[in-house]
C-alpha cells in the first residue's frame, strides 16, 4: 500500500501547480496529459460482482435505527443491511467536508493528493476516479445524484456511462437548474430522494446481464437544510432528543476556539447566524432520511426480482459525519468523533457472510476495494487498502492508526486547519494557525472527547510520540504543504453581540514575568 503518486506532491504559489491559486483553466495552452494506463491487473479466479455505491450526505455514523442513539429513528433497509450484511464499526472519512471526502472515495488518495482540498478547490487535470477502471475492465457505469466536486457543475465526468446530477448542493424540491441527463438539461419533477431513486430504477432495469455494471448513487439528503418529503413530515415532532454531555459550555481543556465557535455560524448558540433548536433540527434529519432509507429498500427489491441481489455487492456510507450539539458545534469539518466518523455497511452473500468489522476502515479504502470486487488489483498509487478480506472475517495487515486533513476556509474561518492522528486508543489535533492548544483524547476511556489530557501536565510525552507519528505520514505521503485559496463564497463570520464573548487563554499559558525579564520590565516602565 503506498500513500502518495509523488512523494512531495505539488508546491505551492511560485511553481505552477499552486492549489487554488493555480487555474487549470489558465494552463489550458500546455501540453495535453499523457494517455492513462486504465488497464489493471485482475486477481487470479476472482469473477466480476454488480456493485452498488449509496453516498448519503452529513450522515453521522450512529444516525441508524439499529444503534439506538437515540430513542426515535427508523431505517428498516439499512438495519436489513447491517443485519444480513457487515457493519464497519469504524469508518471515517479522512477529511470530513463534501468535495474532499468525495474526491477520496473516488481516487483512494488524502486530499493533500488529490488536491480537492475544499468545496471550491478544482480537480487536477489528469486525476482519475476507479469508474474508470472499472469501464476499461468492461464495465457498464452510472452517476447518479449529487457530484458537487471541484466546480458548482453538474457537466458528465469521466468514468460514466450514464449521468444524472444537478450543479452544487442541488435542492430538495424543484429549481430553474434542473437536472443534468448525460449532457442535456431536463426539469427536476419532484422531491429529490424520490427522483433519483426513480432514475437508479429505471438504469438498473433496462441492463442486459451481459455485462457487470456499477452505479454511484449520491443522495443529496441527508444534507442541511433538512427537508424531509411531505409523507416523513413531523413524524418525530413529539418524540424527545437526548442533547449531548458535551454540549455544555465551559468544558475545562476545551480550546478557546471550539469554545469561541459555539457563537457563530457553526456553533449551538447563533447557528446559521440565527436561531435553532438542535433537538427539532435533529428531528427534521432522521425524517430526511427516511425518504433515502425507502428508496434503498426499492432497489433492492429490484434487484431480487431480477435475481441479482445476492451477487450484487451494496456499499452504503456517509460523506462525513454531523455534529448535532457535541462540543457546542453544529455542521462537520471538525476531528472530534461525530464529525469524521460515518455509517459502512455492506452486503453480498456471493462475497461474504453477516458480520462486524472493528477495524479502522476510512473513504480512502473504497475505491481499492471496489476494484477488488471487480476482480481487479488496485493501483500501488492508491493510498487506501482493500478492505474486501475484513468483510470476509480474513486475517490480514492493517493500518494501526488514520490520517486526519482539514484545511481553514475564509468564507467559513471558525475551524482553523487541523491534522490529527487516530489511533485505537488515542487521538492526537494538531491546529496550525492559531494561537490555542492543541487536543489530546483517550478514546477508551473518554468516547465522548470531553477530557482534554493537554490541558495538564503529564501527557506531553505521549503527544510528542503521535506528533512525530503524525507529521511522518504527511511526510510520507507528500502532504507537508498547507494549500492556499483566492477568497471565494460568502463570509460567514458574524456573532451574536447578545451570545458568549471570547473564551478566556488556557491557564497553561499564562505565566507572570520571571527573572532578568521581570526586572528589565520592571526599570523600562514609565514613571
Amino acid at each position: 500500500m503506498s500513500d502518495t503518486p509523488s512523494r512531495r506532491g505539488v508546491l505551492l504559489a511560485g511553481s505552477g501547480g499552486a492549489f487554488g491559486l493555480f487555474s487549470w483553466a489558465a494552463g489550458a495552452a500546455t501540453p495535453p496529459e499523457p494517455r492513462r494506463q486504465l488497464t489493471l491487473k485482475r486477481s487470479a479466479g476472482a469473477r466480476p460482482r454488480n456493485i452498488l455505491v449509496v453516498l448519503t450526505d452529513d450522515h453521522r455514523f450512529d444516525a441508524m435505527g439499529f444503534m439506538k442513539t437515540q430513542s426515535f429513528g427508523e431505517t428498516p433497509t439499512l438495519d436489513r443491511l447491517a443485519r444480513e450484511g457487515v457493519h464497519f464499526r469504524n469508518a471515517f472519512v479522512t477529511t470530513a467536508l463534501c468535495s474532499p471526502s468525495r474526491a477520496s472515495i473516488f481516487t483512494g488518495l488524502y486530499a493533500h493528493q488529490h488536491k480537492v482540498v475544499d468545496n471550491n478547490h478544482p480537480i487536477p487535470p489528469g486525476l482519475t476516479y476507479y469508474p474508470e477502471y472499472l469501464q476499461a475492465a468492461g464495465y457498464e457505469t452510472a452517476f447518479i445524484g449529487k457530484w458537487h466536486m471541484g466546480a458548482e457543475t453538474d457537466t458528465p465526468q469521466p468514468g460514466f456511462d450514464r449521468w444524472v446530477s444537478f450543479k452544487g448542493q442541488g435542492s430538495y424540491w424543484p429549481t430553474e437548474d434542473g437536472l443534468n441527463v448525460d449532457g442535456r438539461h431536463v426539469p427536476q419533477r419532484g422531491y429529490i430522494t424520490d427522483e433519483l431513486t426513480d432514475y437508479a430504477l429505471d438504469w438498473i432495469g433496462k441492463r442486459d446481464r451481459k455485462r457487470p455494471w456499477m452505479m454511484h448513487l449520491a443522495h443529496k439528503a441527508v444534507h442541511s437544510e433538512f427537508i424531509p418529503a411531505p409523507r416523513h413530515a413531523g413524524r418525530y415532532a413529539k418524540e424527545t432528543f437526548r442533547y449531548p454531555e458535551t454540549m455544555k459550555p465551559g468544558t475545562p481543556g476545551r480550546p478557546m476556539w471550539v469554545e469561541n465557535q459555539r457563537n457563530s455560524w457553526h456553533g449551538v448558540d447563533y447557528p446559521y447566524h440565527g436561531t435553532l433548536d438542535v433537538a427539532d433540527y435533529y428531528k427534521r434529519y432522521m425524517e430526511t432520511l427516511l425518504a433515502v432509507d425507502e428508496g434503498l429498500a426499492r432497489i433492492m427489491d429490484l434487484l431480487h426480482q431480477r435475481g441479482e441481489l445476492d451477487d450484487t455487492l451494496i456499499l452504503y456510507m456517509g460523506d462525513n459525519g454531523f455534529q448535532f450539539g457535541e462540543h457546542g458545534l453544529i455542521d462537520k469539518r471538525a476531528a472530534y468523533e461525530e464529525s469524521m466518523r460515518v455509517p459502512l455497511l455492506a452486503r453480498c452473500p456471493a462475497l461474504f457472510g453477516p458480520g462486524t468489522v472493528d477495524q479502522v476502515v476510512a473513504n480512502i479504502d473504497v475505491a481499492p476495494t471496489m476494484l477488488a470486487v471487480a476482480g481487479l488489483e488496485a493501483p500501488a498509487s492508491m493510498a487506501g487498502a482493500n478492505a474486501l478480506p475484513l468483510a470476509q472475517g480474513r486475517t490480514i495487515p492493517w493500518r494501526t492508526e488514520l490520517l486526519y486533513e482539514y484545511y481553514w476556509e475564509r468564507n467559513f474561518p471558525q475551524t482553523p486547519t487541523v491534522h490529527a492522528l487516530r489511533e485505537d486508543r488515542y487521538k492526537y489535533m494538531h491546529f496550525h494557525g492559531i494561537w490555542d492548544i492543541d487536543e489530546l483524547y483517550d478514546l477508551q476511556a473518554d468516547p465522548g472527547e470531553a477530557d482534554n489530557l493537554l490541558a495538564r501536565p503529564g501527557h506531553e510525552a505521549l503527544a510528542e510520540r503521535m506528533s512525530k507519528k503524525l507529521f511522518a505520514r504527511l511526510e510520507e505521503s507528500g502532504g507537508m504543504q498547507i494549500p492556499l485559496s483566492p477568497d471565494s463564497g460568502e463570509r460567514n463570520d458574524l456573532r451574536d453581540p447578545k451570545g458568549p464573548k471570547g473564551a478566556p487563554f488556557p491557564d497553561s499559558f499564562l505565566r507572570p514575568p520571571a527573572g532578568k525579564l521581570a526586572a528589565l520590565a520592571q526599570k523600562l516602565r514609565p514613571g
